[in-house]
């Protein structure tokens, strides 16, 4: 994990803790209730720079840095979703995946059936910004495996957070089905492109799965956003 200090709420400073490896930030216990609005930003910063990084998928059992103890995975629910946590039993902390962060922090909105439809249209199967697991968008409108409603980052709430903390100019929020079918193509391609100049130095090269892109909606959102961070 890296340490990464970020502005608290009333003045002074949280040391919140990031695995890029799996995608995942440990609080200290309640550091997530004590991030200033302006932390967000960098939250946001962060994920985006790494977004290209090796992704390990999380182990069955997750254990507190601090105790050693089993993890307790469990669901969370406000108002833009439901989301899985892993709490420490003695009150130690919390792990939080990237995109269960920003459900929590309510920077997410639920598609809708016809935004659903229309990625479909273009797209075969993404991933669960959740657990990972595969979710076909022309059979289903949720994940089948934890349940999780299929979520984008929100461009207002997003937009009105980065402008209110002098982060990004005004500019038109993406967030249209298309928009998004087309970020994920061209994510999956660059992905698989990054994959076969890999592959070619070590073996020959594997042919993808036929409509399968290994990129989640939270990847595609922080891509359509990226240019609200630009200065």
């Amino acid at each position: 994990m890296q340490a990464h200090v970020l502005p608290a709420v009333y003045g002074g400073a949280v040391e919140i803790d990031f695995c890029f490896g799996c995608h995942g930030i440990w609080f200290d216990h309640l550091e997530n209730l004590k991030l200033a609005p302006e932390a967000i930003a960098t939250v946001f910063k962060e994920m985006h720079r790494h977004r290209d990084q090796a992704r390990t998928p999380l182990a069955g059992q997750l254990a507190c840095p601090q105790c050693r103890s089993t993890l307790r995975q469990g669901f969370d629910l406000v108002r833009s979703g439901r989301y899985i946590t892993h709490r420490c039993e003695s009150r130690h902390g919390r792990f939080s995946s990237f995109a269960s962060f920003m459900i929590e922090k309510g920077f997410v909105r639920q598609l809708t059936p016809v935004e659903i439809a229309g990625i479909a249209a273009k797209v075969g199967v993404i991933h669960c910004s959740s657990c990972g697991a595969p979710v076909d968008l022309r059979r289903e409108d949720a994940c089948s495996h934890c349940r999780s409603a299929l979520s984008l980052l929100d461009p207002q709430a997003v937009e009105r957070a980065l402008q209110t903390y002098a982060h990004a100019a005004a500019k038109p929020a993406p967030g249209s089905p298309e928009q998004i079918a087309d970020a994920i193509v061209a994510l999956a391609r660059e992905q698989s492109r990054v994959q076969r100049e890999q592959r070619a130095q070590r073996e020959a090269p594997k042919p993808a799965p036929a409509g399968l892109f290994a990129v989640d909606l939270l990847s595609v959102g922080l891509t359509l956003f990226s240019g609200l961070w630009d200065d």
